[in-house]
């Protein structure tokens, strides 16, 4: 087996190799740096010498052994040398035996909520998770999150202190819907830095929203009973299947009106409409699965003009009422514009004008600018579309916005 096939394999079995190290001993801090040495043995050892039989079992027992020399350590500076040996004669005595049976049951999601414990930062969740449950490496991690390894290493190391300092037990809190909804929080803003990065000189990071779709598959498949859950995999389905025709060969932006629809993952548009077409009828209705439709209703038209937009501003309207955050609303009034015209959009923007969540966001400015321009005041427009250019952090973006910029300039 090549190494990029052991890479991909051991990225798979990461998250279940952890969850099941975590149950059985506990100490998730110590249990991620074993399991580590362990992928890192496996990716040294398997493209030479074959992968064996067992891969889950092999990397279980290696991280097995590797906590218990890691817990006599920590326990020999405590001074309770005779307590780890006795621990460690009575639960390692059979470790392959011991891998074997673990290996039958997958604990991902048991990883999943612990990397998103409420009393971690939502950047240090991100990190972990990313970690934890995706198999990326701090390099990795780094450049996906545009931020430098040292920076990624501390999240790291301090998100697992506060997860043993907060003594959480190592159970499945699948029950508990603040802890759904973190993970849920954790995976759609992992996605949503790659559809549409902050910063850097790149619009998009495909890599980085597969891999939110490939750890929400993870979530679906053990939950596939929540709604909302299957709304979040339809939402990031129907979104990322765009992704090939948002960018210019060139990596400028293209709007959604403008782009080669032949483009779009047609296989991901009906994976993604065939899923909230199923969630939507169970309910409870929720804000993801609401964002899912109106996504499938984007996609399903077969052209920028063709698109029900009547149908969208009446679930922005449904999901205001869940959800009345500026970035709802934001949208709700694009919507709005669309059916009743600029001025109606206007008039909803003008009452989120001093929410001073969006007094710096690009996207407030922007929109603003492309409905004033609508409206017939290109001066307007110019200065709103100056704003939105000071706040984005994205070259791309930035780009784009100097181009409308140029456009309206030469009007004169």
């Amino acid at each position: 087996m090549v190494a990029a096939e052991v890479e991909q394999l051991l990225r798979r079995l990461t998250p279940r190799v952890l969850g099941a190290v975590v149950r059985r001993y506990g100490h998730f801090d110590l249990a991620e740096d074993a399991t580590q040495e362990a992928l890192l043995a496996a990716a040294t050892q398997w493209p030479a010498e074959g992968i064996p039989r067992d891969p889950k079992a092999w990397l279980i027992t290696v991280a097995a052994r590797r906590l218990t020399d890691l817990l006599r350590a920590e326990q020999a500076r405590r001074r309770r040398e005779e307590t780890v040996a006795s621990w460690a004669l009575t639960e390692m005595t059979e470790p392959g035996a011991d891998a074997r049976r673990t290996a039958d049951t997958d604990d991902t999601l048991l990883v999943l909520f612990l990397c998103c414990h409420s009393s971690l930062s939502v950047a240090s969740q991100i990190a972990l998770t990313l970690r934890a449950v995706g198999g990326l490496s701090t390099t990795e991690i780094a450049r996906a999150l545009l931020t430098s390894e040292p920076t990624v290493t501390r999240r790291i190391t301090r998100a697992k202190q506060s997860i043993r300092d907060s003594a959480v037990p190592f159970t499945q809190p699948a029950d508990e819907p603040s802890r759904r909804a973190a993970v849920m929080r954790v995976l759609y803003l992992i996605f949503n830095e790659g559809y549409a990065s902050t910063a850097g000189t790149d619009l998009l990071r495909a890599d980085l929203s597969e891999e939110a779709i490939r750890l929400t598959r993870i979530l679906h498949a053990m939950l596939s009973d929540d709604s909302e859950v299957t709304g979040l995999l339809a939402l990031m389905l129907l979104i990322h299947a765009r992704h090939r025709a948002r960018t210019a060969p060139d990596g400028s932006l293209i709007v959604m009106a403008e782009q080669d629809r032949s483009l779009w993952n047609r296989a991901a548009i009906e994976e993604g409409v065939a899923l909230i077409a199923a969630a939507l009828p169970r309910g409870p209705i929720g804000p993801y699965q609401l964002q899912a439709a109106i996504a499938a209703v984007h996609d399903e038209a077969v052209s920028a003009n063709t698109t029900d937009w009547m149908q969208i501003a009446a679930l922005y309207g449904v999901l205001l009422q869940l959800d009345d955050g500026p970035v709802v609303a934001l949208n709700h009034a694009v919507a709005v514009s669309m059916v009743a015209g600029p001025p109606a959009g206007l008039a909803l923007l003008q009452a989120l004008a001093t929410d001073g969540r969006l007094t710096n966001s690009r996207r407030f400015h922007a929109v603003r600018a492309h409905l004033l321009e609508r409206s017939g005041d290109p001066a307007a427009a110019l200065t709103a579309y100056e704003s939105a250019a000071r706040c984005a952090a994205n070259s791309q973006q930035q780009r784009y916005l100097q181009l409308q910029i140029a456009r309206l300039q030469s009007r004169g």
